[in-house]
């Protein structure tokens, strides 16, 4: 507790912890990357008083609307992403606070979680209505931790969410896509031709660098991402660095884009549409002008890895190099491969398929018929 210098970012910490006299759950806060110790002093008496007032507070007194600004404080805590922190505040205040915004934390029921989640939000896909539950939880495990409620009033809900196969283009599809984009110097063309042949994903894409590039021994370190929210981030979507392996025709494409980049740092053009996050629309318009089954820019990874299977990569190695973490999620893939299901005919034999044709016999009218 108090207030620290952080020596790697060069910065101060205020932090302050307090357990509840009743409850002894402990109630605290934390700010980072405060500029100067005279900001962190003043940052720390500013929290030290929040966690009084949170703890000295009727239990049961607080109202729901005055729950979420320290919800939303405690995943700034937890070095969430802004982008996902976003999520959390549009959704909630989107959804909850009109119903429960004035209502005690501790008199919101499971029966009305449930009827907002399965009536209020019906017309709305089943992954929107899981997420929901998911930061709703979130709001109600926190008012846990602060001694503000006993028990969590979110019920269990269960989504019949189907492992719903992505929309992908074929190989020859892949090939017509990108010979198009090159033959019309788009400027787009090395962003989804190495889109195509490495299955990285967007901000991973918009990150790399040629520090983690090694066109000797043709490898790319991942490590970096990039999202229009949190900017550069040295932090991939799994939290893993990976190894993608860069393939002949790719190398020769990277090593003329080495070329031209003029000694800049990153290997992928910097595209004004792409800093806007309007990837995704880009590609759309494209593969409707040269008539292709329009599909989003993430699907590119998906194509690539359908494509992978398809050849006869195994599923670890594909898993590997895309950063898959969940088995689950690459089955979809391999399913859409139809690899699971190669071979399991070749020995299926009910009839014999062979015929002989049959033949025409003219038969003669006999004299006196």
């Amino acid at each position: 507790m108090g207030i620290k210098f952080d020596q790697i970012t060069q910065t101060w910490i205020a932090s302050f912890c307090k357990r509840h006299p009743l409850t002894r759950v402990p109630k605290s806060a934390r700010r980072k990357g405060l500029k100067s110790k005279a900001e962190a002093q003043r940052v720390y008496n500013e929290i030290v008083v929040q966690v009084e007032q949170m703890l000295n507070k009727p239990r049961g007194a607080l109202l729901y609307r005055e729950l979420l600004p320290d919800f939303y404080r405690s995943l700034f805590e937890r070095d969430l992403t802004t982008k996902t922190i976003e999520n959390f505040r549009l959704c909630l205040d989107a959804h909850t606070l009109k119903p429960w915004g004035n209502r005690p934390v501790d008199s919101i029921m499971p029966d009305e979680i449930r009827r907002l989640i399965k009536v209020g939000l019906a017309d709305r896909s089943l992954s929107h209505q899981q997420s929901m539950l998911k930061f709703i939880r979130g709001v109600f495990n926190y008012a846990m931790e602060m001694g503000i409620l006993s028990r969590s009033p979110v019920p269990q809900l269960h989504f019949r969410i189907g492992d719903k196969i992505k929309r992908v283009l074929t190989e020859q599809q892949l090939k017509s896509f990108l010979e198009k984009a090159k033959e019309f110097e788009h400027e787009w063309y090395p962003i989804w031709a190495t889109a195509v042949y490495t299955g990285m994903r967007n901000g991973e894409l918009h990150a790399l660098s040629w520090e983690n590039t090694d066109l000797e021994n043709r490898k790319i370190l991942v490590s970096c991402s990039w999202n229009k929210k949190d900017g550069h981030k040295d932090l991939t979507k799994s939290g893993e660095d990976r190894i993608v392996e860069i393939a002949p025709t790719l190398l020769m494409l990277l090593k003329e884009l080495k070329i031209k980049s003029g000694g800049g740092p990153f290997v992928l053009p910097r595209i004004p549409a792409w800093d806007e996050g309007r990837q995704a629309e880009i590609l759309r318009a494209f593969l409707l002008g040269i008539n292709l089954p329009r599909i989003r820019f993430h699907d590119l990874r998906a194509s690539w890895a359908t494509v992978m299977l398809g050849k006869g990569i195994e599923p670890v190695k594909v898993m590997s190099m895309g950063g898959w973490k969940d088995l689950k999620t690459m089955m979809i893939y391999v399913r859409k491969a139809g690899i699971n299901i190669r071979g399991i005919t070749d020995d299926l034999q009910l009839h014999d398929p062979s015929h002989v044709n049959g033949q025409v016999i003219q038969f003669h009218k006999l004299e006196g018929e």
